[in-house]
């Protein structure tokens, strides 16, 4: 499961809602990434090739269908479809090992700048040793060595479908995001648009030139489920599909794209004395993600029984009642429901 990028404070009032987390992250260009937002109508893009793909699985150790998705592929080892080179990569192997999220701290927070050049020493964590070899194979950040595109593969215990979280400046990712909603109708495919500055992003997705993380769920940690193994796989081979069909010369249409902002997290309402939780999420909320909810709407049920209603604006919740982010202080997120505009796009011709 891989957490979008923003920040909170502390709910001092465990009813008023409205007190909650607000969202801090700020748009940054960067410069590895197209620099326009390309929210209205532009003539066609012109980009170089996308040949070199970058399939990682197992940055969280219990998120299984990433990891088989690894094997199956790796069964094909250095796998070439026509003009794509793909690496595949299983990202924490210990963890996948001990089926944990991580041995000592959250792999997909380990990927910033500042993180990735710091020292390493005796006390340094696995996964900090690891980002380093992973920036190192796929990267370095930010350069031209970068691997083309990267898409890194996680589960979520919520019912999320299939999602795509990208950064909201890489557009590029949005003409692959058409193209997987076009073709997949086993499940809803959204997207989640995160605004954080390039030396900021924690997720390996940001080791790429360019680069996204597909969320599937609802599924168990330490399970695989056939349905959802079955929908990840076939968003991988359509993203490849579509890499195909771009490196040989096609234009793909631009227009309006629907995607979601992330704008809050909401944390369980609290014991301010021993910071236990003291409600779960109410049955009219849990899995209903990306189901508008409105100022009223129960969204918590005491453990005494008492509903806890929303007193904020209208937003659409994601990551309902996600396990791994008992430890983060977050029930769900919400987020605003937006429209993109992005450009045709088209091969680059020496």
């Amino acid at each position: 499961m891989q957490e979008a990028y923003w920040e909170g404070k502390d709910m001092k009032d465990m009813k008023d809602v409205s007190l909650l987390c607000e969202f801090k992250g700020q748009l940054e260009f960067s410069e590895r990434r197209p620099e326009k937002s390309f929210d209205r109508k532009m003539e066609c893009e012109s980009l170089p090739p996308l040949s070199r793909l970058a399939i990682c699985g197992g940055t969280h150790g219990n998120e299984w269908t990433g990891v088989y998705i690894y094997r199956e592929l790796q069964k094909h080892k250095a796998r070439e479809a026509d003009s794509v080179s793909i690496t595949t990569v299983l990202s924490n192997p210990r963890a996948v090992e001990a089926c944990r999220r991580y041995i000592d701290t959250d792999l997909n927070r380990c990927f910033t700048e500042d993180l990735l050049s710091s020292p390493i020493t005796d006390t340094s964590t696995y996964e900090l040793r690891r980002a380093q070899e992973l920036n190192a194979q796929l990267g370095p950040k930010g350069s031209e060595q970068a691997v083309d595109l990267l898409c890194d593969l996680h589960n979520t215990t919520s019912n999320m479908g299939l999602c795509i979280i990208f950064h909201s400046t890489d557009w590029l990712i949005l003409h692959i995001y058409k193209y997987l909603q076009s073709k997949i109708t086993s499940v809803p495919v959204r997207a989640i648009q995160v605004d954080v500055p390039l030396s900021q992003a924690y997720s390996l997705d940001s080791l790429g030139k360019h680069g996204f993380s597909i969320e599937m769920g609802p599924q168990p940690n330490g399970v695989l489920r056939a349905d959802i193994f079955n929908a990840m796989k076939e968003a991988v081979d359509l993203t490849i599909e579509w890499l195909q069909q771009f490196n040989s010369g096609k234009t793909f249409e631009g227009g309006e794209v629907e995607t979601y902002a992330a704008d809050k997290k909401i944390d369980y309402p609290r014991d301010p004395t021993t910071n236990e939780i003291t409600a779960a999420i109410h049955p009219q909320l849990q899995d209903n993600d990306f189901k508008l909810l409105r100022p009223g709407d129960p969204i918590f049920l005491s453990l005494s029984g008492e509903t806890v209603r929303h007193e904020g604006e209208e937003l659409y919740p994601f990551f309902i009642n996600e396990c791994a982010y008992y430890e983060k202080g977050t029930a769900f997120n919400l987020g605003r429901k937006i429209t993109r505009t992005v450009p045709s796009i088209s091969l680059k011709k020496d």
